[in-house]
Protein backbone atom coordinates (compact mmCIF):
# COMPACT_ATOMS: atom_id res chain seq x y z
CA UNK A 1 0.00 0.00 0.00
CA UNK A 2 1.13 3.14 -1.12
CA UNK A 3 2.39 5.45 1.87
CA UNK A 4 2.33 9.39 2.00
CA UNK A 5 3.16 11.79 4.92
CA UNK A 6 1.31 14.93 6.56
CA UNK A 7 1.79 17.37 9.24
CA UNK A 8 -0.85 17.77 12.16
CA UNK A 9 -0.96 20.28 15.10
CA UNK A 10 -1.05 18.73 18.19
CA UNK A 11 -1.74 20.54 21.67
CA UNK A 12 1.20 19.23 24.21
CA UNK A 13 -1.21 19.87 27.16
CA UNK A 14 -4.48 18.06 26.10
CA UNK A 15 -3.46 15.86 23.21
CA UNK A 16 -5.97 17.35 20.76
CA UNK A 17 -5.47 17.52 17.16
CA UNK A 18 -5.82 20.39 14.97
CA UNK A 19 -5.92 21.17 11.21
CA UNK A 20 -3.67 24.08 11.65
CA UNK A 21 -1.52 26.30 13.83
CA UNK A 22 -3.08 28.63 16.35
CA UNK A 23 -1.81 30.37 19.34
CA UNK A 24 -4.34 29.26 21.99
CA UNK A 25 -5.65 25.90 22.17
CA UNK A 26 -9.47 25.77 21.21
CA UNK A 27 -9.68 22.65 23.79
CA UNK A 28 -8.30 23.67 26.96
CA UNK A 29 -7.32 27.21 26.44
CA UNK A 30 -3.67 26.53 26.99
CA UNK A 31 -1.31 29.34 25.25
CA UNK A 32 1.58 28.30 22.60
CA UNK A 33 1.07 24.51 23.19
CA UNK A 34 -0.17 23.85 19.76
CA UNK A 35 2.94 21.98 18.31
CA UNK A 36 3.43 20.89 14.30
CA UNK A 37 4.02 16.89 14.25
CA UNK A 38 4.25 14.79 11.05
CA UNK A 39 1.93 12.11 10.67
CA UNK A 40 2.67 8.86 8.96
CA UNK A 41 -0.37 7.22 7.26
CA UNK A 42 -1.51 5.16 4.72
CA UNK A 43 -3.82 5.99 1.78
CA UNK A 44 -6.29 4.31 3.61
CA UNK A 45 -6.28 5.55 6.90
CA UNK A 46 -5.34 2.78 8.48
CA UNK A 47 -2.36 2.46 10.69
CA UNK A 48 -0.52 -0.69 10.44
CA UNK A 49 2.23 -2.36 12.51
CA UNK A 50 5.87 -2.78 11.55
CA UNK A 51 6.35 -6.22 13.14
CA UNK A 52 4.81 -8.00 15.67
CA UNK A 53 7.10 -9.77 18.83
CA UNK A 54 7.11 -11.87 21.33
CA UNK A 55 6.83 -11.88 24.63
CA UNK A 56 9.54 -13.90 26.33
CA UNK A 57 10.73 -15.14 29.95
CA UNK A 58 12.88 -12.56 31.42
CA UNK A 59 15.06 -15.73 32.93
CA UNK A 60 14.98 -16.98 29.19
CA UNK A 61 16.91 -13.34 28.08
CA UNK A 62 20.80 -13.30 27.53
CA UNK A 63 22.56 -10.37 27.74
CA UNK A 64 25.50 -9.38 25.85
CA UNK A 65 28.81 -7.80 26.61
CA UNK A 66 28.80 -4.34 24.79
CA UNK A 67 31.80 -3.12 23.41
CA UNK A 68 32.89 0.41 23.84
CA UNK A 69 34.71 2.97 21.64
CA UNK A 70 37.55 4.93 24.07
CA UNK A 71 38.20 8.21 22.81
CA UNK A 72 41.51 8.47 24.70
CA UNK A 73 40.09 11.27 26.32
CA UNK A 74 40.42 10.08 29.87
CA UNK A 75 37.68 12.29 31.63
CA UNK A 76 35.20 12.11 29.05
CA UNK A 77 34.90 8.41 29.17
CA UNK A 78 34.48 8.37 32.67
CA UNK A 79 31.50 10.31 32.11
CA UNK A 80 30.48 8.23 29.38
CA UNK A 81 30.86 5.03 31.89
CA UNK A 82 33.98 3.98 30.00
CA UNK A 83 33.41 4.88 26.17
CA UNK A 84 30.97 5.74 23.57
CA UNK A 85 28.63 2.32 23.20
CA UNK A 86 27.61 1.40 19.49
CA UNK A 87 24.44 2.26 18.51
CA UNK A 88 24.13 4.80 21.45
CA UNK A 89 22.54 8.62 21.33
CA UNK A 90 24.45 11.13 23.47
CA UNK A 91 22.78 14.75 23.91
CA UNK A 92 25.18 17.05 24.52
CA UNK A 93 24.29 20.86 26.08
CA UNK A 94 25.74 23.72 27.60
CA UNK A 95 25.85 27.88 27.36
CA UNK A 96 27.05 29.19 24.19
CA UNK A 97 30.85 29.50 24.02
CA UNK A 98 31.66 26.92 26.76
CA UNK A 99 33.14 24.53 24.18
CA UNK A 100 31.18 22.06 23.29
CA UNK A 101 31.97 21.86 19.59
CA UNK A 102 36.14 22.01 20.77
CA UNK A 103 35.56 18.81 23.00
CA UNK A 104 33.53 16.87 19.98
CA UNK A 105 36.23 18.14 17.66
CA UNK A 106 39.01 16.80 19.52
CA UNK A 107 36.98 13.57 20.37
CA UNK A 108 35.78 12.82 17.28
CA UNK A 109 39.54 13.18 16.22
CA UNK A 110 40.37 10.83 18.40
CA UNK A 111 38.04 8.66 17.51
CA UNK A 112 39.14 8.72 14.09
CA UNK A 113 43.06 8.34 14.83
CA UNK A 114 41.90 4.92 16.27
CA UNK A 115 40.16 3.35 13.41
CA UNK A 116 36.48 4.71 13.32
CA UNK A 117 35.10 6.44 10.53
CA UNK A 118 33.31 9.99 11.89
CA UNK A 119 30.80 12.12 10.23
CA UNK A 120 30.81 15.72 11.57
CA UNK A 121 27.87 17.74 10.55
CA UNK A 122 27.65 21.37 11.66
CA UNK A 123 24.73 23.56 11.08
CA UNK A 124 25.92 26.43 12.48
CA UNK A 125 29.66 26.72 10.76
CA UNK A 126 30.87 26.32 7.80
CA UNK A 127 33.57 24.07 6.56
CA UNK A 128 35.99 27.08 6.34
CA UNK A 129 35.46 27.53 10.00
CA UNK A 130 35.24 24.31 11.20
CA UNK A 131 38.87 23.90 9.36
CA UNK A 132 40.37 27.20 11.36
CA UNK A 133 39.27 24.88 14.60
CA UNK A 134 40.82 21.95 13.24
CA UNK A 135 44.19 23.00 12.48
CA UNK A 136 44.31 25.27 16.45
CA UNK A 137 43.05 21.23 17.70
CA UNK A 138 45.65 19.89 15.41
CA UNK A 139 42.39 17.24 13.99
CA UNK A 140 43.77 16.17 10.64
CA UNK A 141 42.70 12.87 10.57
CA UNK A 142 41.67 11.45 7.42
CA UNK A 143 38.60 9.53 8.72
CA UNK A 144 37.01 12.61 10.03
CA UNK A 145 34.46 13.48 7.49
CA UNK A 146 33.00 17.21 7.72
CA UNK A 147 30.03 18.33 6.15
CA UNK A 148 27.85 21.51 6.61
CA UNK A 149 24.19 20.68 6.07
CA UNK A 150 20.98 21.69 7.88
CA UNK A 151 18.79 18.99 5.53
CA UNK A 152 17.80 15.92 7.73
CA UNK A 153 17.06 14.48 4.45
CA UNK A 154 20.43 15.25 2.91
CA UNK A 155 22.27 14.08 6.53
CA UNK A 156 20.59 10.34 6.44
CA UNK A 157 21.81 10.52 2.58
CA UNK A 158 24.97 11.03 3.50
CA UNK A 159 25.28 8.41 6.39
CA UNK A 160 23.42 5.94 3.86
CA UNK A 161 26.38 6.80 1.54
CA UNK A 162 29.49 6.85 4.34
CA UNK A 163 28.16 4.16 6.49
CA UNK A 164 30.43 5.95 9.59
CA UNK A 165 30.53 4.42 13.17
CA UNK A 166 30.06 7.46 14.74
CA UNK A 167 27.63 10.72 13.57
CA UNK A 168 27.66 14.53 15.37
CA UNK A 169 25.19 16.37 15.10
CA UNK A 170 25.91 20.58 16.02
CA UNK A 171 23.56 21.52 16.58
CA UNK A 172 19.60 19.85 16.24
CA UNK A 173 17.82 22.80 16.62
CA UNK A 174 19.68 23.85 13.24
CA UNK A 175 18.20 20.41 11.50
CA UNK A 176 14.96 20.67 9.96
CA UNK A 177 12.62 17.65 7.81
CA UNK A 178 11.59 18.92 4.19
CA UNK A 179 8.48 17.12 5.25
CA UNK A 180 7.42 19.57 7.62
CA UNK A 181 6.44 23.25 7.27
CA UNK A 182 7.84 24.82 10.37
CA UNK A 183 11.25 26.15 11.45
CA UNK A 184 14.34 25.01 12.43
CA UNK A 185 14.44 24.65 16.21
CA UNK A 186 10.48 24.49 16.75
CA UNK A 187 8.95 22.07 19.22
CA UNK A 188 7.78 19.82 16.10
CA UNK A 189 10.93 19.78 14.39
CA UNK A 190 13.40 18.75 17.24
CA UNK A 191 10.72 16.10 17.87
CA UNK A 192 10.97 14.44 14.64
CA UNK A 193 14.53 15.06 13.91
CA UNK A 194 15.54 13.77 17.21
CA UNK A 195 13.42 11.00 16.68
CA UNK A 196 14.79 10.25 12.86
CA UNK A 197 18.38 10.52 14.29
CA UNK A 198 17.59 7.89 17.02
CA UNK A 199 15.80 5.93 14.75
CA UNK A 200 19.08 5.75 12.32
CA UNK A 201 21.52 5.20 15.24
CA UNK A 202 19.99 2.47 16.14
CA UNK A 203 19.28 0.76 13.00
CA UNK A 204 22.68 1.02 11.64
CA UNK A 205 24.39 0.71 14.93
CA UNK A 206 25.80 3.77 14.93
CA UNK A 207 27.15 6.14 17.44
CA UNK A 208 25.88 9.31 17.43
CA UNK A 209 26.62 12.55 19.82
CA UNK A 210 23.82 15.32 19.16
CA UNK A 211 25.02 19.11 20.55
CA UNK A 212 21.93 21.17 22.08
CA UNK A 213 21.16 24.57 22.89
CA UNK A 214 20.07 25.77 26.29
CA UNK A 215 17.44 28.16 27.62
CA UNK A 216 17.95 31.06 29.97
CA UNK A 217 17.04 28.55 32.44
CA UNK A 218 20.26 26.34 31.61
CA UNK A 219 17.36 23.71 30.08
CA UNK A 220 18.05 21.84 27.02
CA UNK A 221 15.88 24.32 24.92
CA UNK A 222 13.17 22.03 23.02
CA UNK A 223 10.70 19.70 24.44
CA UNK A 224 12.03 17.34 27.91
CA UNK A 225 10.70 14.33 25.82
CA UNK A 226 14.25 14.78 24.18
CA UNK A 227 16.26 13.68 26.67
CA UNK A 228 14.06 10.91 27.60
CA UNK A 229 14.31 9.89 24.08
CA UNK A 230 18.42 9.41 23.90
CA UNK A 231 20.84 7.27 25.88
CA UNK A 232 23.13 9.93 27.91
CA UNK A 233 22.36 12.91 28.69
CA UNK A 234 25.42 15.23 29.27
CA UNK A 235 25.70 19.04 30.35
CA UNK A 236 29.30 21.27 29.55
CA UNK A 237 29.45 23.25 32.73
CA UNK A 238 31.40 26.55 32.79
CA UNK A 239 31.37 30.33 32.58
CA UNK A 240 33.28 32.83 30.52
CA UNK A 241 35.36 34.24 32.83
CA UNK A 242 36.97 30.87 34.48
CA UNK A 243 39.24 29.15 32.01
CA UNK A 244 38.55 25.11 33.35
CA UNK A 245 34.48 23.45 32.53
CA UNK A 246 32.79 21.04 34.52
CA UNK A 247 31.63 17.47 31.92
CA UNK A 248 28.31 16.47 33.91
CA UNK A 249 26.36 13.41 33.28
CA UNK A 250 22.73 13.49 34.26
CA UNK A 251 21.56 10.43 32.75
CA UNK A 252 23.40 7.71 31.51
CA UNK A 253 21.91 4.50 30.44
CA UNK A 254 25.46 2.50 30.17
CA UNK A 255 26.99 3.95 33.25
CA UNK A 256 26.70 5.63 36.56
CA UNK A 257 25.14 8.88 36.50
CA UNK A 258 26.33 12.47 38.22
CA UNK A 259 29.71 11.30 36.72
CA UNK A 260 32.27 14.66 36.36
CA UNK A 261 34.68 15.39 34.25
CA UNK A 262 36.93 18.43 34.68
CA UNK A 263 38.74 20.39 31.71
CA UNK A 264 40.51 23.49 31.54
CA UNK A 265 40.00 25.11 27.92
CA UNK A 266 43.37 26.90 26.54
CA UNK A 267 44.22 27.50 23.28
CA UNK A 268 45.41 23.85 22.06
CA UNK A 269 42.00 23.06 22.95
CA UNK A 270 40.16 21.58 25.96
CA UNK A 271 42.56 19.74 28.05
CA UNK A 272 42.05 17.37 30.99
CA UNK A 273 42.38 18.06 34.51
CA UNK A 274 43.27 14.83 36.08
CA UNK A 275 43.60 16.17 39.67
CA UNK A 276 40.90 18.77 40.27
CA UNK A 277 41.23 19.20 43.99
CA UNK A 278 44.10 21.01 43.47
CA UNK A 279 42.76 22.50 40.78
CA UNK A 280 40.22 24.24 42.61
CA UNK A 281 42.41 24.37 46.02
CA UNK A 282 45.04 26.15 43.89
CA UNK A 283 44.42 30.27 45.10
CA UNK A 284 42.84 29.64 47.96
CA UNK A 285 43.84 32.56 50.45
CA UNK A 286 45.54 31.28 53.69
CA UNK A 287 44.94 32.96 57.07
CA UNK A 288 41.53 34.44 55.82
CA UNK A 289 38.44 34.17 58.02
CA UNK A 290 35.63 32.50 56.26
CA UNK A 291 37.25 30.19 54.15
CA UNK A 292 37.25 26.71 54.73
CA UNK A 293 37.97 23.43 52.13
CA UNK A 294 35.11 20.44 52.15
CA UNK A 295 35.21 17.26 50.75
CA UNK A 296 32.44 16.61 48.31
CA UNK A 297 31.70 13.68 46.03
CA UNK A 298 31.01 14.14 42.78
CA UNK A 299 29.63 10.86 40.88
CA UNK A 300 32.98 8.67 41.65
CA UNK A 301 34.99 11.17 42.71
CA UNK A 302 36.12 12.91 45.69
CA UNK A 303 36.62 16.67 45.32
CA UNK A 304 38.30 18.91 47.74
CA UNK A 305 36.87 22.31 47.09
CA UNK A 306 36.48 25.52 48.87
CA UNK A 307 34.00 26.78 50.68
CA UNK A 308 33.81 30.99 51.47
CA UNK A 309 31.58 32.54 53.40
CA UNK A 310 30.93 36.12 54.76
CA UNK A 311 29.28 37.37 57.61
CA UNK A 312 28.72 41.53 57.63
CA UNK A 313 26.65 43.61 59.49
CA UNK A 314 23.87 45.28 58.00
CA UNK A 315 21.37 47.97 59.05
CA UNK A 316 19.14 46.99 56.63
CA UNK A 317 15.35 45.85 57.78
CA UNK A 318 15.36 42.49 56.21
CA UNK A 319 19.46 40.90 55.79
CA UNK A 320 21.23 39.49 52.41
CA UNK A 321 20.81 36.01 51.95
CA UNK A 322 23.01 34.86 49.21
CA UNK A 323 24.61 31.47 48.01
CA UNK A 324 26.21 31.22 44.78
CA UNK A 325 26.79 27.05 44.42
CA UNK A 326 24.64 25.98 47.04
CA UNK A 327 20.99 25.50 47.31
CA UNK A 328 20.23 29.36 48.71
CA UNK A 329 17.40 27.83 51.10
CA UNK A 330 19.65 24.96 52.70
CA UNK A 331 22.12 28.13 53.56
CA UNK A 332 19.47 29.96 55.24
CA UNK A 333 18.67 27.07 56.90
CA UNK A 334 22.11 26.42 57.89
CA UNK A 335 22.18 29.94 59.22
CA UNK A 336 18.88 29.31 60.86
CA UNK A 337 20.83 26.56 62.92
CA UNK A 338 23.52 28.31 64.24
CA UNK A 339 21.81 31.43 65.30
CA UNK A 340 18.69 28.87 67.47
CA UNK A 341 21.24 26.27 68.73
CA UNK A 342 25.02 27.80 68.48
CA UNK A 343 23.45 31.44 70.16
CA UNK A 344 24.93 32.94 67.46
CA UNK A 345 23.52 36.65 66.15
CA UNK A 346 22.55 36.37 62.53
CA UNK A 347 19.50 38.05 62.17
CA UNK A 348 21.51 41.83 61.92
CA UNK A 349 23.88 40.04 59.25
CA UNK A 350 24.35 39.76 55.41
CA UNK A 351 25.13 36.46 54.52
CA UNK A 352 27.00 35.70 51.38
CA UNK A 353 28.18 31.91 50.75
CA UNK A 354 30.14 30.98 47.98
CA UNK A 355 31.66 28.00 46.17
CA UNK A 356 35.27 29.17 44.54
CA UNK A 357 35.68 27.78 41.26
CA UNK A 358 32.06 28.15 39.89
CA UNK A 359 31.28 23.79 41.12
CA UNK A 360 28.14 23.40 42.21
CA UNK A 361 27.65 21.13 45.44
CA UNK A 362 24.35 19.24 45.74
CA UNK A 363 25.04 16.65 48.69
CA UNK A 364 24.24 17.75 52.61
CA UNK A 365 27.66 17.01 53.02
CA UNK A 366 28.85 20.24 52.34
CA UNK A 367 27.05 21.47 55.64
CA UNK A 368 29.63 20.96 58.41
CA UNK A 369 32.10 23.18 56.15
CA UNK A 370 29.73 25.84 55.29
CA UNK A 371 28.38 26.37 59.39
CA UNK A 372 32.28 26.21 59.71
CA UNK A 373 32.95 29.12 57.43
CA UNK A 374 30.26 30.99 58.93
CA UNK A 375 31.48 30.55 62.04
CA UNK A 376 34.93 31.17 60.94
CA UNK A 377 33.67 34.84 59.36
CA UNK A 378 31.16 36.00 62.33
CA UNK A 379 34.09 35.36 64.63
CA UNK A 380 37.01 37.01 62.83
CA UNK A 381 39.39 34.02 62.91
CA UNK A 382 40.96 31.75 59.97
CA UNK A 383 41.08 27.83 60.57
CA UNK A 384 44.13 26.15 60.42
CA UNK A 385 45.70 25.81 56.64
CA UNK A 386 45.82 21.56 57.13
CA UNK A 387 41.88 21.87 58.26
CA UNK A 388 38.79 20.32 55.75
CA UNK A 389 35.25 19.57 56.94
CA UNK A 390 32.03 17.52 55.94
CA UNK A 391 29.15 15.87 57.76
CA UNK A 392 25.42 16.84 57.54
CA UNK A 393 23.53 19.12 59.60
CA UNK A 394 20.29 18.82 61.60
CA UNK A 395 17.67 20.98 62.41
CA UNK A 396 18.95 20.15 66.07
CA UNK A 397 21.69 21.71 65.41
CA UNK A 398 23.64 17.54 65.34
CA UNK A 399 26.00 16.39 63.12
CA UNK A 400 24.98 13.61 61.02
CA UNK A 401 27.42 10.87 59.17
CA UNK A 402 27.19 10.63 55.49
CA UNK A 403 28.52 7.67 53.11
CA UNK A 404 31.96 7.27 51.35
CA UNK A 405 34.24 8.88 54.32
CA UNK A 406 37.28 6.68 53.84
CA UNK A 407 37.65 8.09 50.31
CA UNK A 408 36.94 11.68 50.82
CA UNK A 409 39.62 11.24 54.13
CA UNK A 410 42.26 9.71 51.85
CA UNK A 411 42.13 12.72 49.37
CA UNK A 412 42.50 15.18 52.01
CA UNK A 413 45.55 13.46 52.87
CA UNK A 414 46.79 13.07 49.14
CA UNK A 415 47.11 16.72 48.70
CA UNK A 416 48.44 17.51 52.42
CA UNK A 417 45.42 18.36 54.50
CA UNK A 418 46.20 17.71 58.13
CA UNK A 419 43.29 17.72 60.19
CA UNK A 420 39.50 16.25 59.21
CA UNK A 421 35.98 17.47 61.01
CA UNK A 422 33.82 14.40 60.50
CA UNK A 423 30.64 13.49 62.21
CA UNK A 424 31.48 11.49 65.44
CA UNK A 425 30.02 8.43 64.53
CA UNK A 426 31.92 8.27 61.18
CA UNK A 427 35.21 8.54 63.09
CA UNK A 428 33.52 5.62 65.88
CA UNK A 429 34.08 3.42 62.99
CA UNK A 430 37.18 4.46 60.98
CA UNK A 431 40.70 3.09 61.45
CA UNK A 432 43.49 4.93 61.76
CA UNK A 433 44.98 6.95 59.26
CA UNK A 434 48.78 7.99 59.26
CA UNK A 435 49.63 11.70 59.28
CA UNK A 436 46.09 12.79 59.34
CA UNK A 437 44.57 13.84 62.55
CA UNK A 438 40.68 13.15 62.40
CA UNK A 439 38.20 15.29 65.32
CA UNK A 440 34.78 13.71 65.52
CA UNK A 441 31.97 16.39 65.92
CA UNK A 442 28.55 15.90 67.55
CA UNK A 443 27.10 19.57 67.32
CA UNK A 444 27.60 22.88 66.22
CA UNK A 445 28.41 24.23 69.47
CA UNK A 446 31.21 21.59 69.97
CA UNK A 447 32.37 22.92 66.83
CA UNK A 448 32.18 26.77 67.38
CA UNK A 449 34.60 25.85 70.95
CA UNK A 450 37.16 23.98 69.08
CA UNK A 451 37.40 26.81 65.89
Amino acid sequence: MARKTKTIFVCQQCGVKHSKWMGRCQDCGEWNAVVEEKSPINTDGKIRLTGISNPTPISQLKGQAVDRFPSNIQELDTVLGGGLVPGSVVLLGGEPGVGKSTLLLQAANQYALHGLKVLYVSGEESTSQIAIRANRLGAQSENLLVVSETSLEKIEQHVSELKPGLLIIDSIQTVHSEEMTSQAGSVGQLRECTHQMIALAKGRNMATFVVGHVTKDGAIAGPKVLEHMVDVVLYFEGTATLSFRLLRSIKNRFGSTNEIGVFELTNEGAMEVTNPSELFLAERPEQTPGSVVVASIEGTRPLLVEVQALASPTSLSMPRRTAIGLDQNRVSLLVAILEKRGGYRMFDQDIYVNVAGGLRLQEPAADLGVVAALISSYQGQPTQKGDFFFGEVGLGGEVRSIPRVTERLKEGGRIGLTRAFVPMKAKKELPPFSGLEIIGIENIQQLSDLL
